[in-house]
């Protein structure tokens, strides 16, 4: 039986269990839209194409499958690019499927035409323009094997309208498509080397990245961390792949990373990177960082092997069939680690805690950010799904608050996008209604997908947003006081919506606390209303994250704040 190709599109989303579309209509994509009106897939209607992408995105991080989004041509499509961009550098599986004007007319400049093929080229895993109907069910069943495939990342498929107005024959078990899941299989050669470095070392560190999430293996990264009394720290991306609350856990490491976190990386002997690629904001100076380690990196993506930082040992696969494999060979031939033979540098890792922990001091009648988030994990007991905006906000959650488990922290990492928290919350609560789910944002971040509060009330879609307003661009600002002398350059926010009161023009409850005191009794309330609930802390204004390295400084060179310079 012949199909549409409105209903050939809808036929393969289901083939390929999809669940939910993130979406915006227009003139390209109405015959795509008239089929979705008949169709029982549920669609949610944002306010932005860009909060489209971000929504998808979250529920791709959070559930570890393919994200989904609808938009038109033209604008609508070039509205996706930042949250296209913002996936790839992350590597987060998408689908995004933007209309496209009639064939006939591609390159003649017709109305809401655009060639984004082409704009996306450079930030897409893949995409592609469907020309003829019987393309689309193979395109579309080949998008989503990339997008989830080797390094995951964003797929674009551009959908012309006389295409999807176009007949076909339907048959899924006719498709055919090329592989491109790559089997990558260590050499016994490399694990022999692997097994003596471990033998020999006497500092070996786990840093974890977010390849160990995007590649489930963080309960066998847990299992071997424990294993081997092996210490752990962990990027931005890698948060959660290893529990926050075990004592083998050093933080964040990098420029705002906690101070024994850096110093482990910069005395350990052995330094074993899991789904790392080696940003510049982890490394610091690529001369002084891990100095004096030997460097393992196993990572899924042959061109990050070496991209960075030099390794001594490259292990191409998927980490967790690379960690599999390795403690499978450890225990075939009797490696072993007792808590005793790590105990000099276990005892050297508690010292560097004890001398800089991660602190902030509480008094006064101003709210530190800080201490919302540590009462927000206090009260959640860090059962809660996280996603932040991009900012002060997004690091401060990074050091105090500590999550036990993968895919509960979302946020935008490599490209760091600004608007990224409050729809990716709604992808996330989307594919979890029963779970808590909070934003955690600044007020200059928050204001760039703020319409998406629409969405939130239209579809009782209940996130939480911890809004921690100081009344400046945060980060920038930061940056101002420590390299600008106090220059405060068009940074200041200070002239600024009523956030609770635009909150409930949204339909969403707006709750503020201007004291510390009144920290825990409104979160207490945001957190148990069964509504979208938008929580205004009046934080203190010119407070900055520390530990901060600076930009081209070895990361064990660390601002401490009020402290000097330590090292």
């Amino acid at each position: 039986m012949k199909l549409k190709g409105t209903q050939i599109l809808l036929k393969a989303l289901e083939e390929e269990k999809v669940e939910i579309i993130f979406g915006y209509p227009g003139g390209a994509v109405l015959d795509i839209y008239d089929q979705l009106y008949k169709s029982n897939m549920k669609h949610i209607l944002v306010r932005h194409e860009q909060g489209a992408v971000h929504a998808a995105d979250g529920y791709a991080r959070s559930t570890g499958r393919v994200g989904v989004c609808l938009v038109t041509s033209g604008p609508g499509a070039t509205n996706t690019v930042t949250g296209i961009a913002t996936a790839n550098m992350d590597s987060i599986p998408l689908v995004v499927l933007t209309g496209q004007v009639p064939t006939g007319l591609i390159g003649n400049d017709a109305f809401q035409e655009c060639d984004i093929t082409g704009i996306t080229r450079p930030c897409t895993k893949h995409n592609f323009l469907v020309r003829n109907i019987e393309d689309l069910a193979p395109t579309i069943k080949e998008a989503f094997h990339i997008a989830r495939s080797g390094r995951p990342g964003p797929v674009l498929v551009d959908l012309p309208k006389n295409v999807m107005a176009a007949e076909a024959e339907y048959d899924p078990a006719s498709i055919k498509i090329r592989n491109h899941e790559p089997v990558y299989k260590p050499a016994f050669k490399k694990m022999t080397n692997l097994l003596e470095m471990l033998t020999v070392a006497k500092k070996p560190l786990i840093m974890t990245g977010g390849g160990v999430i995007l590649g489930r293996a963080s309960e066998l990264l847990t299992k071997m961390a424990r294993k081997y009394q092996i210490p752990v720290a962990g990027t931005l991306m890698g948060l959660g792949s290893f529990p926050g609350s075990d004592p083998l856990w050093l933080g964040m490491l990098g420029m705002h990373g906690t101070y024994y976190a850096n110093m482990a990386i910069s005395h350990c002997d052995l330094l074993l990177a899991v789904g790392v690629r080696f940003d510049d904001r982890v490394t610091g100076t690529i001369d002084t960082f891990a100095a004096n380690a030997k460097i393992v990196q196993i990572d899924i993506d042959p061109s990050s092997i070496n991209k960075n930082v030099a390794v001594d040992l490259p292990i191409i696969g998927d980490t967790q069939a690379v960690l599999k494999d390795l403690i499978k060979f450890l225990d075939e031939h009797n490696y072993t680690c007792e808590k005793s033979q790590r105990q000099e540098w276990l005892a050297e890792i508690t010292e560097w805690k004890e001398k800089v922990p991660l602190t902030y001091c509480q008094n006064g009648k101003v709210i530190k950010p800080q201490f919302v988030i540590e009462t927000l994990y206090k009260l959640t007991k860090g059962d809660a799904i996280i996603t932040t905006e991009v900012g002060q906000h997004q690091m401060w959650t990074a050091q105090f608050f500590p999550f036990d488990k993968p895919n509960t922290f979302v946020t935008s990492g490599g490209l760091g996008t600004m608007g990224f928290g409050l729809p990716a919350a709604i992808g996330v609560k989307c594919a979890f209604p029963d779970r808590q789910v909070v934003d955690i944002a600044g007020d200059g971040s928050i204001q760039m997908n703020i319409q998406e509060l629409a969405t939130a009330a239209q579809y009782k879609i209940n996130v939480k947003i911890v809004l921690l307003n100081n009344e400046f661009l945060g980060m920038p600002r930061q940056w101002q006081e420590l390299f600008y002398e106090k220059r405060y350059s068009h940074t200041d926010m200070t002239y600024a919506p009523d956030f609770v009161k635009l909150a409930e023009a949204y339909g969403v409850v707006g709750l503020r606390a201007t004291k510390p005191e009144e920290v825990e009794s409104v979160l207490k309330e945001g957190l148990a209303l069964d509504k979208p609930v938008l929580m205004d802390f009046r934080v203190s204004r010119e407070e900055c994250v520390y530990p901060m390295v600076h930009p081209g400084d070895s990361i064990s060179n660390m601002s401490l704040g009020s402290r000097e310079m330590i090292n």
